[in-house]
């Protein structure tokens, strides 16, 4: 059984709901044009396989858009917001670029790191973070900042690394 429940002798099928989803979005575009629904269905396979592309998952996407494994590798590899490998509930995304380094996101860096006891791209014992250092986010005027899911988190200090921790552990911190 791997990281995100897939079993490998079982075949990943998307549940009726998403592949519902997964059906209009592809809809969208002209036939023979399916690879353009790629993002999109990535970002559905991820949510609903554990938080990460297994590469039976990504080939299951490629089935379904009628596209070789290969292209949905690429894309999947390329674009950091696609989790390779198994990630807590909640991804500490930090910008690490100029604006937010030289506002002191190497500092918010090696902070979380100390107090969650973690390396750059690993995840705590319990499962609930995972500290993924991202290259910029696009919001170099609140630096520095993180992305938390969906949500941005910026002007980053200490206390505020600690409230959001807090807040995550507990469960009260939204993502979606």
């Amino acid at each position: 059984m791997t990281q995100n429940g897939v079993s490998p002798d079982k075949e990943v099928v998307f549940n009726a709901e998403t592949l519902s989803k997964v059906n209009e979005i592809i809809a969208r575009y002209p036939e023979g044009k399916q690879k353009s629904a790629l993002i999109p269905v990535l970002h559905l396979a991820q949510k609903e396989f554990g938080g990460w592309l297994d590469v039976p998952v990504m080939d299951y996407v490629a089935s379904l858009l009628n596209i070789l494994p290969i292209e949905v590798y690429e894309v999947a590899t390329f674009y950091t917001m696609f989790n390779m490998q198994p990630v807590g509930r909640y991804v500490l995304e930090v910008c690490r670029t100029g604006p937010c380094m030289l506002n002191g996101s190497d500092q918010i860096i090696e902070y979380i790191k100390e107090k969650l006891q973690i390396k750059e791209g690993e995840t705590t014992k319990d499962g609930l973070f995972t500290l993924k250092p991202a290259e910029c986010l696009g919001a170099c005027g609140y630096a520095p900042m993180m992305q938390l899911g969906k949500f941005y988190h910026e002007h980053l200090t200490k206390d505020k690394i600690d409230e959001i921790i807090e807040l995550c552990r507990v469960g009260n911190i939204a993502i979606d």
